[in-house]
């Protein structure tokens, strides 16, 4: 299956079949952590159920319409690539007229224009009615919702009534890595598949057959705590190299060598601070198990650790990051300064 990991298959493979045999009703809820690839699964999933000209083993054909429009897709001019490949269009368009997603519309009353950060009930209602119209190809017409989560209170209402009233031929998608922030009601309506980190020697295979060399995949996937699909995006990027550089950070910050307004101020002005802290906040994770003997030293990065998280709030609001930063700083060097006291004691 081109492209797709190990993980991917696995679940596209065990879709399929329980929709070949009837097993799921229209409306699932593809769930599990970001950037395991749900949303390219579930697009792999419609081209194969809109395929007018299915092959004997049950997939598609590529070559009938239905097909070559799924295929013409990126030529529809979404409004991202996302990082497990697949295309998020905004407002029900994808390039294939009987496959409706639907994703963050675009807020034209913004200057500049920008998409919105919820999904809102005129999408819902649009993606209803064009539901109810006749497929133009084959008998088939799918929904997807990704991030399902992201539907507002109205829209979610709205929605409810499309998944209670089901139609033959119609599909309804969630794709939600937040499945637990969807109404009860909405997740009683579909049925889940589920996503689950693969092991870690799968996930590693995989860095590294995607041709990453063996130490830095290990790194990576180290950092990402075993997630393959974040790791894969730091790889290609250079968050590694930052990460280094934190944790470089954290240590002059504790002995003294590096200042902690300097530090900060330095951390606020970069486009990445965001993911800084995020990094900073996993190296603190890191150290307690690391140090699993010293229960106090556990407890002091636990709490720093979750000041770090809160600190990562505060950077989203008006609040002056660097001010926010010399806090959390000075908050680790006295930590750490604690620490190497009692080591000196004992």
């Amino acid at each position: 299956m081109n492209g797709f990991a190990p993980w991917q298959e696995r679940v596209h493979d065990r879709t399929a079949l329980a929709l070949d045999s009837g097993r799921l009703g229209h409306a699932l809820l593809f769930c599990g952590p970001a950037r395991l690839g749900k949303l390219a699964v579930a697009e792999r999933l419609a081209n194969r159920l809109l395929c007018t000209e299915r092959t004997v083993e049950g997939g598609a054909c590529g070559a009938c319409r239905s097909c070559r429009m799924f295929a013409s897709r990126s030529q529809a001019d979404p409004v991202e690539t996302r990082p497990d490949g697949s295309l998020a269009f905004p407002q029900g368009r994808s390039g294939h007229p009987d496959l409706l997603q639907v994703s963050f519309a675009i807020n034209d009353k913004a200057r500049p224009p920008k998409p919105r950060t919820e999904i809102v009930i005129e999408q819902i209602r649009r993606l209803s009615e064009q539901m109810t119209l006749s497929a133009q190809y084959g008998q088939t017409k799918i929904a997807i919702i990704d991030p399902a989560e992201a539907i507002n209170h109205a829209g979610a209402n709205a929605l409810l009534k499309t998944l209670e009233e089901p139609v033959p031929g119609r599909y309804l998608w969630l794709v939600s890595a937040h499945p637990s922030r969807l109404s009860a009601t909405i997740r009683s309506r579909c049925q889940r598949i589920e996503f689950r980190m693969p092991p870690r020697a799968e996930a590693l295979a995989w860095l590294q057959n995607s041709g990453h060399p063996a130490a830095l995949a290990e790194e990576a996937l180290d950092a990402a705590r075993g997630h393959p699909g974040l790791a894969a995006e730091w790889l290609q990027s250079d968050a590694l190299a930052l990460r280094r550089q934190v944790a470089t950070d954290l240590d002059r910050v504790a002995t003294g060598e590096a200042g902690v307004v300097e530090t900060a101020q330095r951390w606020a002005a970069d486009a990445n601070a965001d993911l800084r802290l995020q990094f900073a906040a996993d190296l603190a994770v890191a150290r307690t198990a690391s140090d699993l003997t010293d229960p106090a030293r556990t407890r002091s990065l636990t709490e720093w650790f979750d000041r770090a998280n809160r600190a990562r709030e505060l950077m989203r609001t008006t609040v002056r990051s660097d001010l926010v930063l010399v806090e959390l700083l000075r908050a680790w060097r006295a930590g750490e300064s604690r620490r190497t006291a009692g080591q000196s004691r004992g």
